[in-house]
């Protein structure tokens, strides 16, 4: 199944095998609904990836599934990366790496450029079933739009690199969910595919090559070394 979507700010297509759609994704829905259904209030779901799996594609695309496949009830889907730190915070301020500091805008989507604090706050208040504000992030402003999405859904999915993470802080974030996935990839399809995402944002090759392998490649090992275990576990 073709799919097209507009994701932070960049337009991407995708193709979904029948069978994965109609071995995993519908029955992964089926599944929500029946959690929505015996709980009698919001379901809220974490999905953990590294950078390039298509996170964000995939719960965009579940979203739209959702409307056919379980139309009574609402499915959202939104990401983490509207809690990035702003662009200006990250010029200004800095963070050693290898022994040399450096400004943190250099090493941008590492679990250190996010206002982790926000991010649980906002879970905890989706978590209980509230109509809240949710930030959008927004990758040609290369910075977050505060409040620009109301959640009111029954089941929302929230995806992000490090919803799963094990680490002090991020590993209490799955304490709020109902039901968690994690997907992994190869690493260097996940690197070209990353080059190619940053190309698409007028970057250079071989700028973009450099910062992926100085800035994203860490974070892609990061999250294929220390996600912890999920409820769904798929590779792409």
């Amino acid at each position: 199944m073709n799919y097209s979507a507009n994701i932070n700010g960049i337009a991407y297509s995708v193709s979904y095998s029948d069978a994965f759609v109609n071995g995993t994704l519908i029955p992964l829905l089926r599944h929500l609904s029946q959690l929505h259904t015996e709980k009698g209030s919001r379901v809220l779901v974490m999905l953990a990836a590294p950078p390039g799996t298509g996170k964000s594609t995939l719960v965009s695309f579940l979203e739209y599934l959702a409307k056919s496949v379980i139309p009574d009830k609402r499915v959202q889907a939104v990401g983490m990366d509207g809690f990035h730190l702003r662009q200006e915070y990250l010029l200004t301020h800095t963070v050693e790496v290898n022994g040399e500091a450096i400004p943190m805008a250099r090493i941008k989507g590492a679990p250190i450029t996010f206002d982790l604090q926000a991010l649980r706050t906002k879970i905890e208040e989706a978590a209980q079933g509230q109509i809240c504000k949710w930030p959008h992030y927004d990758r040609q402003l290369h910075d977050p739009v505060d409040d620009a999405i109301t959640i009111d859904a029954d089941i929302v999915l929230i995806e992000g690199n490090y919803l799963l993470l094990d680490a002090d802080g991020w590993r209490e974030l799955s304490q709020y969910t109902d039901y968690t996935i994690s997907l992994t990839a190869d690493e260097e399809m996940l690197r070209s595919r990353l080059i190619g995402r940053k190309m698409k944002t007028g970057m250079m090759r071989e700028d973009a090559e450099h910062f992926v392998a100085f800035s994203d490649m860490p974070n892609v090992r990061l999250c294929l070394d220390k996600t912890m275990k999920a409820d769904l576990e798929l590779s792409v």
